[in-house]
């Protein structure tokens, strides 16, 4: 019979391995095994429910979403850091520094300074209570709902000696590989690219929904420790062997230095490393080492007198424009795109570059043959950031966006308020391409063995033109294929036919509809449940969904009213795609239907997921903290704040009783 005792050890052992996997990164067991260990969790949490704490390896999303984020203040300030840019500027901070000092001999740590986003992060017992950003300095957004998604920051603390309280500070990034992978994903689903690793890291952070947050494989790393109760910690070399034995991760770059020529030695080192880093840096960090010197030299109103940055400057090249082309994409979408002489830049050869939209290029007033500087500077996608406007030769012309689609020559339009430019004809050979490559892919249909080369020579043989057309596929037509034997044709006919059988949501995903993500589809398919019923939804309807905005909602409706999408969703229903229906709410009209709820406190008969499961199945929302906007608090036993809070607003607060009666 397995114990508490064993279930706690199961847990430890799996946030080791964690530790191994995403610190560390040196994995002592396979995924299979890593995953069958998480999985024996979970089992025994289902077998015992009381067993659960917020430090179970199993609790890194939570199930609600939030309304919004609540300030909280930080326990000491989020002070920024003074920049420099030059070696003479960073000698003068020395300089200083001896000076407030009244010492010539002083230790500096040098460390990365990370392009993200900073976050404080509290533990106490060893297991973390709250994620918070930068905000403005004093105050910031809780985000910890979201900061526990992210895999590389333990829930809890390893160690037998953990103190009771530690408060660090880090800095949240998007690794280039998740970035170049999600970008590829939101080009393909029609939304709009992320400038920058360090924009997608800092959206991801504020998104509502933390199913959503896990999905963006955030990372972090620690640099600072700004509290801990054992009070060993008293230098800055201290705090980085702090986090590191508790698990935390952190940059192992950095240095010890005691003066500008030791600092300009790491600065040199640290830009010939920056090329092959697998995240975003701007600079190099100096502080004063002894946390002592920190209290003597203080802090002006925003920035320590005890530490500054050293800044690089963006990696640029030089090159020229040879040609504009226009790319259509899956929503019609046309983005011009610099075609230009091949320049090597931040470790590889670039030959492209996206200049995003029409506005784009008439503000910086690019044209054909123009001597341009790209800018890459870390990120994924090259950008022209200017125009090198004394080398324009006097032949030049302004750029315009074509009045006709380049692959089709069909009309192109403009709607208001929209910057985009769009192919006004739904079956554009481009559009096409580009939409049954997204209709078939993973996160859509998920047909295997269809991938962008065989729809290729589907759509080139005139096999297919449209996604239903996949349907209608026949063994003589697929024979047609380059490298199609019987086998082949029989593997890919039995995935069409697999398909057909599909998560409503994912049909949703696989419409293509612009801004509607996995999170998006499956909200949509639990509050329609058919496809017919969500064909016949209004926009209000929508908007009445958590989580579905006005632009949401707007796209939504105009792609189902739309006559060629709707015949072609009638198309694929009728060559027997059938979408999973969504059961209807089984509590309709229910007392907690549409009612927002808050739990507080212990519960003699209920854990507190079950009370949050009871609620959402009969059509209630749980949040998390108490507002005007809550319409009853689910009381137990050692409520706190959160039952003085509603009485001060008026809220209704149930106890276990009272709730039991409205169940």
């Amino acid at each position: 019979m397995t114990t508490k005792e064993d279930y706690e050890q199961l847990c430890d052992e799996v946030w080791k391995h964690n530790k191994c996997y995403y610190v560390d990164h040196a994995p002592r067991i396979s995924d299979y095994e890593y995953d069958l260990l998480l999985k024996r969790v979970e089992a025994l949490e289902a077998e015992h429910p009381e067993w659960v704490s917020v430090a179970s390896p199993s609790q890194r999303v939570g199930e609600a979403l939030t309304d919004g984020f609540k300030s909280v203040k930080h326990t000491s300030p989020m002070l920024s850091l003074g920049n420099t840019y030059s070696k003479e500027e960073l000698g003068d901070f020395i300089a200083r520094v001896h000076k407030l000092l009244e010492k010539d001999d002083v230790l500096f740590s040098a460390e990365l300074k990370m392009d993200g986003l900073s976050v404080s992060v509290r533990y106490e017992k060893g297991v973390l209570v709250r994620g918070a950003t930068r905000g403005n300095g004093y105050e910031g957004d809780d985000i910890t709902a979201n900061v526990k998604t992210i895999h590389s920051l333990p829930l809890k603390l390893v160690g037998d000696d953990v103190p009771d309280v530690v408060e660090v500070r880090g800095e949240v990034y998007m690794p280039h590989e998740v970035f170049a992978t999600l970008n590829e994903e939101r080009e393909a689903s029609g939304e709009q690219l992320w400038a920058n690793p360090r924009n997608a890291a800092a959206g991801s952070l504020k998104l509502l929904d933390p199913k959503e947050v896990i999905k963006r494989r955030l990372a972090v790393v620690m640099y600072a420790v700004v509290e801990e109760s054992s009070g060993k910690v008293t230098t800055q070399r201290d705090a980085h062997q702090f986090l590191k034995k508790h698990g935390l991760p952190v940059l192992e770059v950095e240095a010890a230095c005691r003066s500008i020529e030791d600092i300009w030695a790491f600065v040199g080192r640290v830009e010939s490393l920056r090329p092959e880093l697998p995240y975003d840096i701007d600079g190099v960090v100096i502080k004063v080492d002894d946390f002592k010197d920190h209290k003597r030299l203080g802090a002006t109103g925003k920035t320590p007198r005890w530490a500054v940055s050293y800044k690089f400057a963006p990696e640029q090249a030089t090159t020229k424009i040879h040609a504009i082309t226009v790319q259509v994409g899956r929503t019609g979408t046309l983005t011009p795109v610099a075609e230009l002489e091949p320049v090597f830049l931040a470790g590889s050869t670039i030959a492209r570059a996206t200049l995003h939209n029409e506005e784009e290029v008439k503000r910086k007033d690019i044209r054909v043959g123009d001597t341009v500087v790209i800018e890459k500077g870390g990120d994924v996608i090259p950008k022209v950031v200017g125009v090198v406007t004394e080398k324009r030769p006097s032949e030049t012309i302004p750029w315009a966006m074509p009045e006709q689609c380049p692959c089709c020559n069909s009309g192109v339009v403009r709607r208001q308020g929209e910057v985009a430019v769009r192919c006004s004809n739904v079956l554009c050979p481009e559009r096409q391409r580009r939409c049954i490559t997204y209709f078939v892919s993973k996160g859509g249909m998920d047909i295997d063995t269809l991938g962008e080369k065989v729809v290729e020579q589907l759509i080139d043989k005139g096999l297919i033109v449209k996604v239903s057309d996949i349907y209608t596929l026949t063994e003589e037509q697929l024979l047609q294929l380059e490298g199609f034997k019987e086998k082949a044709v029989k593997n890919l006919l039995e995935s069409i036919e697999a398909s057909k059988d599909v998560p409503f949501w994912h049909f949703i995903m696989a419409l293509g509809i612009p801004y509607v993500g996995a999170g998006t589809a499956e909200l949509l398919a639990k509050k329609a449940g058919t496809i017919q019923k969500l064909m016949g939804m209004k926009k209000e309807e929508l908007l009445d969904v958590g989580g579905i905005g006005d632009k949401v909602a707007t796209a939504v409706v105009t792609y189902l009213n739309d006559e060629g999408s709707k015949a072609e969703i009638e198309e694929l229903l009728a060559n027997g795609v059938l979408p999973q229906k969504v059961e209807e709410n089984l509590f309709a009209d229910h007392p907690f239907t549409g009612k927002t709820f808050v739990i507080t406190g212990t519960l003699d008969k209920y854990t507190r997921d079950e009370v949050k499961t009871i609620i959402k199945e009969r059509g209630g929302k749980v949040t998390g903290s108490v507002s005007k906007n809550t319409d009853y608090v689910v009381v137990g036993e050692s409520p706190g704040s959160k039952a003085d809070k509603a009485n001060k607003l008026g809220v209704d607060v149930l106890d276990e009783e009272a709730f039991e009666k409205m169940i």
